[in-house]
């Protein structure tokens, strides 16, 4: 994340001796990435983060990938996946995927298990409901809207509060997700032309104990799933600083970039991960040339895979194709894609663009897993044909 914070108590200096209230010293904990050159952050717990006292192998519920065949646009409808009596980690069901991005969606109702990817960082959009993110650094409430990062091996659990269950996209990276670089001084500081700032972040504010015996975590690494038993709750930490940490940005907090004419999609880009993107579509005012055509042109990104999630709002270049709240298009690379037919023509004369989206563009094919084949509207593809 780009600036430090500082939660609970940590000593004056980092790595002298914090002792606690009985005399022995608290253990420190360095979280970083990239081998101790960059992005890290200290954490001081009451026991020793490294006390495990079981480890066996776990296997996590089984998906398939395949190749994106025949090659052609797809419309996913998740709100017609089966999701009751999931929890938020090990209920998401797999919709497309290849070896740096995974994309599933969820309905849960139940709280998850404690859980640490130690792969890459999760990048999760709240549709719907409201959720607790609890980890070491303290916890984090998160509601429709949001997005939340989760850095890479940070243990945490997801609990849905509220009456309503959890919709929630989830975009697991095979690396670290931040803020567009193009948006950071050479020291970390959004700059004045960023559509979002460090006042729109929020991170965990106060320390979070939780007390426990024999605690299970399950761990997902390079070479597969293993659960351990922790000897005492990892929640134990009485305070920690640095700039790693979990962190929420509400998509009604960016800012969008507008022109006279159609803006490209680099423009809404919100966040950037290894070999994708991460864009949000909000209301905004539209094109303001007087000859201006508001909804986008044909476009080919011959570089990319482009996902979009529709999340709330009318999407103007989509009327007619069947898309709805909670509908996935994949327009892959190999195929050229635009707005639905008369879209253009209703445009014109438009000033305000009510829609809300989510897009992730890839810079690999992505693969269908079995929910995206479950939820499929087959006739999608055929749209642009129908006359407008």
């Amino acid at each position: 994340m780009p600036y430090y914070r500082r939660v609970g108590e940590v000593p004056r200096k980092r790595h002298t001796q914090f002792r606690q209230p009985d005399g022995s010293l608290y253990a420190e904990e360095l979280v970083g990435q990239e081998g101790f050159s960059s992005d890290s952050s200290l954490l001081y717990h009451r026991y020793a983060p490294t006390a495990i006292v079981a480890a066996e192998e776990f296997t996590p519920p089984a998906y398939t990938r395949v190749p994106n065949l025949p090659l052609k646009p797809r419309h996913l409808r998740t709100h017609k996946l089966d999701g009751a009596g999931a929890d938020p980690i090990l209920g998401r069901q797999y919709l497309l995927a290849n070896d740096d991005v995974r994309i599933a969606y969820v309905l849960a109702d139940r709280p998850s298990p404690l859980f640490r990817d130690a792969t890459g960082d999760h990048c999760l959009y709240l549709e719907s409901g409201s959720l607790r993110v609890e980890s070491p650094f303290g916890v984090l409430d998160a509601v429709a809207g949001d997005y939340v990062v989760i850095p890479t091996s940070t243990i945490h659990r997801l609990v849905p509060t509220g009456d309503e269950p959890v919709r929630l996209l989830a975009v697991e990276a095979a690396g670290h997700v931040g803020p567009p670089k193009r948006y950071l001084s050479v020291r970390g500081q959004f700059l004045e032309h960023s559509p979002y700032c460090e006042r729109d972040v929020r991170g965990p504010d106060t320390p979070f104990q939780v007390d426990g015996e024999d605690v299970e975590v399950l761990v997902k690494h390079r070479r597969g799933w293993t659960r351990y038993t922790y000897a005492r709750h990892p929640f134990d930490v009485v305070g920690w600083d640095g700039h790693l940490y979990p962190w929420a940005f509400s998509i009604h907090d960016f800012e969008p970039i507008t022109g006279r004419v159609h803006q490209p999609p680099p423009v809404h880009q919100t966040f950037q991960g290894p070999n994708f993107v991460i864009c949000s579509f909000v209301p905004r005012k539209v094109d303001y040339h007087p000859d201006a055509i508001p909804v986008p042109y044909n476009h080919h990104n011959v570089d990319s895979d482009e996902m979009l999630f529709y999340t709330g709002g009318n999407y103007e270049a989509r009327r007619g194709s069947g898309i709805e709240q909670g509908s996935i298009s994949l327009h892959p690379s190999g195929f050229t894609h635009g707005p639905q037919p008369g879209a253009a023509e209703r445009s014109i004369g438009a000033d305000f663009f009510d829609e809300l989206a989510v897009m992730v563009d890839t810079f690999r094919p992505l693969d269908l897993c079995d929910a995206a084949t479950a939820c499929e509207d087959d006739g999608y593809a055929w749209t642009w044909a129908r006359k407008g």
